[in-house]
């Protein structure tokens, strides 16, 4: 079975997007700070199997940058209008995770902002404009977001970008929250 991607294969690399507040773009080497300094950040990183080392840090980066190339979807990394400093990212992916229910084939989206960003609507913001871009070139499609019990934030948006909880499941034999967003 193979992830889902883009058939046409149409973007090798991350379109830049920009909104009111924000540039979504690929990620560059710059970025690094951040993901190490997030991954690094017990609190700030629980709900998204952090914390983690460099290393680790570095392969998340280098995996939302590659998909681009072999699957057409990956991750950007979101920045303000005004500083050219990563401060989140977002993106679609299939990570062929095994996740019970199995998803794997369907597109996923997700969200990570660090926490000096939160509580401004950036992630609302980033979202909702790269919900528009899969929209117009993928059409619409069921999106699926897995999201960590407990992490309400994550849950409150996601209900404000349409996706709706399903049945809970498992992800890495632990208990993890499923949500659709309906085509």
């Amino acid at each position: 079975m193979l992830p889902f991607h883009d058939p046409a294969h149409r973007f090798r690399s991350a379109p830049s997007i920009e909104t009111e507040r924000l540039v979504l773009r690929g990620f560059e080497l710059s970025d690094l700070a951040y993901f190490v300094n997030f991954f690094a950040d017990v609190d700030a990183s629980r709900y998204v199997g952090g914390p983690n080392s460099s290393e680790d840090a570095w392969r998340r980066m280098l995996a939302g940058s590659a998909l681009w190339q072999l699957t057409g979807i990956g991750m950007w990394a979101v920045t303000r209008r005004n500083d050219d400093t990563a401060i989140g990212h977002v993106g679609f992916f299939d990570f062929m995770r095994e996740s019970d229910p199995s998803i794997i084939g369907e597109p996923e989206m997700g969200w990570i902002l660090a926490p000096a960003a939160h509580g401004h609507g950036l992630a609302r913001e980033a979202c909702e404009a790269i919900l528009k871009w899969f929209e117009g070139h993928f059409g619409k499609r069921a999106i699926w977001a897995l999201i960590a019990p407990g992490n309400e934030p994550s849950m409150k948006l996601a209900a404000k970008l349409g996706f709706v909880r399903q049945a809970d499941g498992t992800y890495k034999d632990a208990a993890e929250t499923f949500w659709l967003r309906p085509a």
